[in-house]
């Protein structure tokens, strides 16, 4: 396994983060722990998770926190599985119906934090991530939290997800005027399919220390494959059907190249995001232990200048920084 720093921190992370969006909505919980544990085996020491995973998108009977419920029991077993993992959640989405059981309040942060670590079965998060922009609480308050929950020792590093370039830029002015390290972190929607990132928030991170972690690296499983899978006898929904009539004429010549390539295209999908300057580490989301550990070929994947380039004429991304690229 390889590892590396998330931005300008000295922690050191795998190069590919288990997401755990999955647990207890799709997977169960013993189908959970096993890639838990095969996760450490093979090296993966960074997991991902958010506060509210649990209780959507999947068929299994969930509640918000049902994930870190998960988590927090496998952790129990001990073996020294809390001390290996470099554990990720989240806060900003509501935890109930009533005010202030949402958003980035520092009262919100504050009880949230608590009751991840409670779920958890844990005294510390290491990296405490705002799950979304909030444009009515001011960066001032956010950091007030989470400088409080820093001093008594219940998150170690602050990072964000799906925030814009402009928004990295205020929350770490607004951290470096309270003389704190700031974010080490972003998770944003970046893929081969999806490269608007590149733009703005890329350049942003990069200026700024901020490691990128990219969700959806498989743009929903479009670029795992789907035309075989699809040929193969497999079933999409209609939204599904739809999203790749939109994109076919790119998905024949990804999956075309792939198969030149003698790789499976999930793994070309995969090596092409490390192989990005900004890239920390992509978040994959297996269904199953197996699954996991077939992941592990886009760390050996290296695509030379001639397979970038011919990537980026099959998906284009914006040209560039802004404002060149405009």
């Amino acid at each position: 396994m390889e590892y590396t720093h998330p931005g300008r921190s000295g922690l050191l992370v795998s190069r590919l983060c288990l997401g755990t969006m999955n647990f207890g909505a799709r997977t169960d919980e013993a189908e959970s722990r096993a890639i838990m544990d095969a996760a450490l085996d093979v090296g993966i020491n960074f997991f991902d998770t958010a506060n509210i995973y649990g209780a959507y998108g999947g068929d299994l009977p969930g509640y918000r926190g049902l994930t870190e419920d998960i988590m927090g029991r496998w952790f129990a077993q001990g073996g020294g599985r809390r001390e290996k993992v470099v554990l990720a959640t989240k806060v900003y989405n509501p935890t109930g119906d009533w005010p202030n059981e949402g958003k980035l309040s520092a009262l919100h942060i504050r009880r949230a934090c608590e009751a991840s670590l409670r779920r958890l079965q844990t005294d510390y998060i290491d990296i405490y991530q705002v799950h979304h922009v909030d444009r009515e609480t001011p960066w001032g308050e956010i950091w007030q939290a989470m400088e409080q929950l820093i001093r008594e020792g219940k998150i170690l590093y602050v990072g964000s997800s799906n925030h814009a370039g402009w928004h990295i830029v205020k929350a770490n002015e607004a951290a470096q005027r309270r003389n704190l390290p700031g974010l080490i972190s972003e998770q944003c929607k970046y893929s081969l399919a999806e490269r608007r990132v590149e733009f703005e928030l890329l350049p942003a991170c990069q200026d700024y220390g901020v490691g990128v972690i990219p969700w959806s690296p498989l743009h929903g499983g479009l670029l795992g494959g789907v035309l075989r899978k699809l040929a193969g006898g497999r079933r999409a929904s209609a939204e599904v059907q739809g999203q790749i009539e939109g994109l076919r004429p790119q998905l024949e010549r990804y999956e075309a190249f792939c198969g030149e390539l003698g790789e499976e295209p999930a793994d070309v999908a995969l090596a092409w995001l490390l192989a990005q300057p900004a890239v920390t580490a992509p978040i994959i989301g297996p269904a199953n232990a197996a699954q996991l550990r077939g992941s592990l070929r886009a760390l050996e994947l290296r695509l030379g200048a001639e397979q970038l380039a011919a990537l980026d004429a099959i998906w284009p991304g914006p040209g560039g920084e802004a404002p060149e690229s405009w």
